[in-house]
């Protein structure tokens, strides 16, 4: 991995009318993607030039779930060589943004809390006793 490329992650606002916000997120549901999921995805699909519509969606090498994996690897591998450990450490940065917008969302929304006494993340419903 190129000791240049920074692979943190930053936040990202824009703002955009209420209509093309909830059309973005019925679109990233039918996907089983997350809001910032699925914007990052079309922002990086539009830089290459590709059409999400165009692709076969039955094709066997569509990605079903969203995810992007091998787009992310093939992005990954474009710009430098990685070994498999470095690949995993990339790859898995994701899911772990991807569960720490999931979380945040949740706890937003007052679904979920963190809770010392039970040792992690608990949903609201639930009391403290075990």
């Amino acid at each position: 991995m190129s000791d240049s490329a920074d692979t943190s992650r930053k936040a990202v606002k824009t703002y955009v009318p209420a209509y093309q916000k909830e059309e973005w997120q019925s679109h990233a549901d039918e996907l089983g993607m997350s809001q910032s999921e699925f914007v990052r995805t079309m922002v990086q699909a539009g830089r290459r030039g590709f059409e999400p519509d165009r692709e076969e969606p039955n094709s066997p090498d569509a990605d079903p779930g969203g995810n992007g994996l091998e787009t992310q690897v093939l992005e990954l591998l474009s710009a430098d060589t990685y070994s498999w450990d470095e690949l995993l450490e990339a790859v898995s940065d994701d899911i772990e943004s991807r569960l720490d917008e999931a979380l945040e969302e949740l706890q937003s929304r007052n679904e979920i809390r963190y809770s010392g006494r039970r040792g992690g993340y608990t949903t609201v419903g639930d009391s403290d006793g075990n």
